[in-house]
C-alpha cells in the first residue's frame, strides 16, 4: 500500500497506508460500527450521521441487508463508507463492488488482507495479541483494529500492546461506550475509535434518527477536542 501522512492525537506525524481514505479515517478519529437489518433504513441513517457532522461509517457484514446498505450509503456521496466483519476474500469483492472504500475484519486473515491489497482497498485487520500484530506487520499493515477492546482489558491492555510496536496505530472497537471515548483517544497509538453506541441497532430499528444525530454530534465533539491534546 502507498504511504501517506496524517497527524495523530499528539500532533506528531504518522505514516499510514493507502492515501486519502486512511487519512480521512484517522482525521475523523471516530468510526460508527453499524449493524443494519433493513436496507431501507440506510438513507435516513446516512442523513442522521451527516447531521451529526460525521462523514465516516462502517457497515458490518453481519446481516442480509448489509451489502445493500453499503451500496445505498456509498451512493449517497456524503459518507466515507467501509465494510466491517469481513472474514473472506469473497466478502471483500462483494463489499468493494457495493462501494465500500475500506475493509475491517474482526481478526487477522491473510486471505482477506491479500485480496484487499490486490484490489487496492485499505484493510484494518483485527488483532488481539502481539503475535497477530506481528502477522499484520509481516503483511504490510500497520493500522489495525484492536478487538474486542473492552473484553481484552481496555485502555490498559491497548497501551501494553502498543508499547513494543511504535510504528503501529490502532482502531479500538468492541464494548466501548461514550464515557470511555476520550480515554481511548488520549492514547497516542490510537488513530480512531470504533463504537456502536451512537448507532445502536434498536435506535436504527425504531427510526430514532434525532437521537442518533445527537449522540453522533456529542461523539464528534469529543473526537474534535482530542485532536488538540
Amino acid at each position: 500500500m502507498a504511504a501517506g501522512s496524517v497527524r495523530d492525537g499528539t500532533g506528531d506525524a504518522v505514516t499510514v497506508p493507502s492515501g486519502d481514505v486512511v487519512a480521512e479515517v484517522c482525521a475523523t478519529r471516530l468510526v460508527p460500527v453499524i449493524v443494519i437489518d433493513d436496507a431501507s433504513a440506510a438513507a435516513p441513517l446516512a442523513d442522521a450521521l451527516v447531521a451529526g457532522d460525521l462523514r465516516c461509517a462502517e457497515v458490518t457484514f453481519r446481516t442480509d441487508a448489509a451489502e445493500s446498505a453499503v451500496r445505498a450509503m456509498s451512493a449517497d456521496g456524503r459518507l466515507l463508507v467501509g465494510a466491517g466483519t469481513v472474514i473472506t476474500a469473497e466478502q471483500v469483492d462483494r463489499a468493494t463492488d457495493a462501494g465500500a472504500r475500506f475493509i475491517v475484519s474482526p481478526g487477522f486473515s491473510a486471505a482477506v488482507v491479500r485480496r484487499c491489497q490486490a484490489v487496492g482497498v485499505p484493510v484494518f485487520p483485527g488483532v488481539a495479541t502481539a503475535t497477530e500484530i506481528i502477522a499484520a506487520l509481516d503483511a504490510g499493515v500497520d493500522l489495525v483494529k484492536f478487538f474486542p477492546a473492552e473484553s481484552l482489558g481496555g485502555v490498559g491492555m491497548l497501551k501494553a500492546l502498543a508499547a513494543p510496536f511504535r510504528s503501529v496505530r490502532f482502531i479500538p472497537t468492541g464494548g466501548i461506550a461514550a464515557a470511555q471515548l476520550a480515554d481511548y483517544l488520549a492514547v497516542p497509538a490510537v488513530a480512531a475509535v470504533g463504537g456502536s453506541w451512537m448507532v445502536a441497532p434498536k435506535l436504527i430499528a425504531d427510526g430514532r434518527w434525532d437521537e442518533i444525530t445527537k449522540l453522533t454530534a456529542e461523539a464528534v465533539s469529543v473526537a474534535a477536542a482530542s485532536r488538540g491534546k
